[in-house]
């Protein structure tokens, strides 16, 4: 009973569509603007930078929260179950006809609260590669992958470093028409320095 209740919170938590809600605040549907995506980077390039900020910090306490109450209620790997529950109720929210973003905020928090050190890690590789490309696609992709290999580093146990490593798939995966707009020269960079909300509703 505790692990279907652990599963179903953590499921409920990653639905939370906080870009969404971001964006019902301020009269607008992310759905119909920009890359059209619920997610925190279209949050931060169609209403701005500190909207975009703010949802992101949603989405990370999303994930880390599905896992913080996995820990409470239930044994390993349960916890880990439950971030990756987290991820998939971020990307297939019942809320929005299971069209949500693409889980790396809400990811980040899942191995945050199993691997914190390596995720602390990954998330400064995220940092520089954003500032020095401003792709934050390509930042994802990559922060995601180094997850699995850190933890191992670091002296994870096989089951953490297997969670990693399936969660940086499911980026990658997510991610798969941006890596075909990365390897055409195609893909959106994001502007760090803008406060106000772009407004051009066919950006991508």
């Amino acid at each position: 009973m505790n692990v279907a209740i652990a599963l179903v919170v953590a499921y409920l938590l990653g639905s939370i569509p906080s870009g969404y809600i971001a964006g019902r605040i301020r009269g607008i549907d992310v759905r119909t603007v920009g890359s059209r995506n619920v997610g925190a980077t279209n949050v931060f390039r169609t209403l701005g930078r500190r909207t975009g900020v703010a949802v992101m910090a949603a989405d990370v306490l999303k994930g880390l929260a599905a896992v913080l109450i996995a820990q409470a209620l239930t044994d390993t790997p349960w916890e880990m179950v439950a971030g990756g529950v987290a991820i998939l109720g971020h990307v297939f929210p019942v809320w929005l006809r299971f069209r949500g973003g693409k889980g790396v905020a809400v990811g980040a928090g899942a191995v945050l609260g199993t691997v914190t050190l390596a995720a602390l890690i990954a998330i400064a590789i995220w940092l520089v590669i954003v500032f020095a490309t401003r792709y934050v696609s390509l930042a994802s992709i990559a922060a995601s992958v180094a997850v699995a290999p850190v933890a191992w580093a670091l002296g994870a146990t096989t089951a953490e470093v297997v969670f990693a490593a399936v969660a940086a798939l499911a980026v990658v995966y997510f991610h798969r028409a941006n890596i075909g707009r990365l390897l055409r020269g195609e893909e959106s960079r994001i502007d760090l320095r803008r406060r106000r909300p772009r407004g051009s509703p066919a950006e991508t």
